[in-house]
């Protein structure tokens, strides 16, 4: 049944709010936790990233099916950034995915089902006071904090962009997704298409992730976050081709 596993059908969801902090590192840090048929996506061949993305879905169902049919979930993933060359000779940006949560068993039993992702269930609490919010999960050892402004906010201390424009690039979600099999070395390309992705900067006063601290990586610095509202978003079917 390991099929199942390949992303077999269309799924559209609705993203309420999407926070992605995404943390510069030294290339050569990354490079040991990507698989062998990806390469980083690196900015002037010196910092990857990673990245967290807070992520409150609704609406969340197979593509096609009724809005009622959907669930809602808030979802945790860690990325990394990558690029791949297709069988076409094509380059494609996208992620790796290094860890998934979610606030509900359901989405972690069907999640597993219908994806490699591996998903566990962890405690989520929000909380908002004007236009501060905090997102904490003591499971997890999750705690930020950030704020919204009308006008634009400063880029974090010690990032390497030169601007927002430039941090835009990496502002996620990138158009693929990527899953390797290192037993017949195939790659599965899951595409997301979304509408109306319009990033706003946000300013973060305190952020503690304990996974990334978990991986033990020198140089870690946050690069940018951004938040956006009300994206209708859907995944194609799964694809998957032969690497080499």
């Amino acid at each position: 049944m390991n099929f199942l596993k390949n992303h077999p059908f269309a799924v559209e969801a609705f993203f309420n709010q999407s926070v992605v902090f995404t943390f510069a590192v030294p290339k050569e840090q990354l490079q040991a936790l990507i698989p062998e048929c990806l390469e980083l996506d690196t900015l002037n061949d010196t910092w990857g990233f990673i990245a967290a993305a807070l992520v409150q879905t609704s609406g969340l169902r197979p593509k096609g099916f009724p809005a009622f049919m959907g669930n809602d979930f808030f979802l945790i993933g860690y990325r990394v950034f990558v690029r791949y060359t297709a069988n076409n000779g094509k380059r494609l940006r996208g992620l790796y995915i290094l860890r998934s949560e979610t606030n509900r068993k359901k989405m972690e039993f069907f999640g597993n089902i219908f994806t490699h992702y591996n998903y566990t269930t962890t405690d989520i609490t929000r909380q908002l006071s004007g236009n501060t919010q905090t997102i904490r999960s003591d499971k997890s050892g999750l705690n930020v904090t950030f704020s919204t402004f009308e006008d634009e906010v400063s880029l974090p201390e010690h990032s390497p962009f030169s601007d927002w424009k430039e941090a835009r690039r990496y502002a996620g979600p990138l158009p693929h997704t990527f899953t390797y099999n290192h037993q017949d070395k195939t790659v599965l390309i899951i595409e997301g298409v979304r509408q109306n992705w319009k990033p706003e900067p946000v300013h973060v006063t305190n952020h503690r992730f304990e996974f990334i601290e978990q991986l033990n990586l020198d140089g870690v610095v946050l690069a940018n976050a951004f938040a956006i509202h009300n994206i209708p978003y859907y995944w194609k079917k799964g694809r998957i081709e032969q690497w080499k």
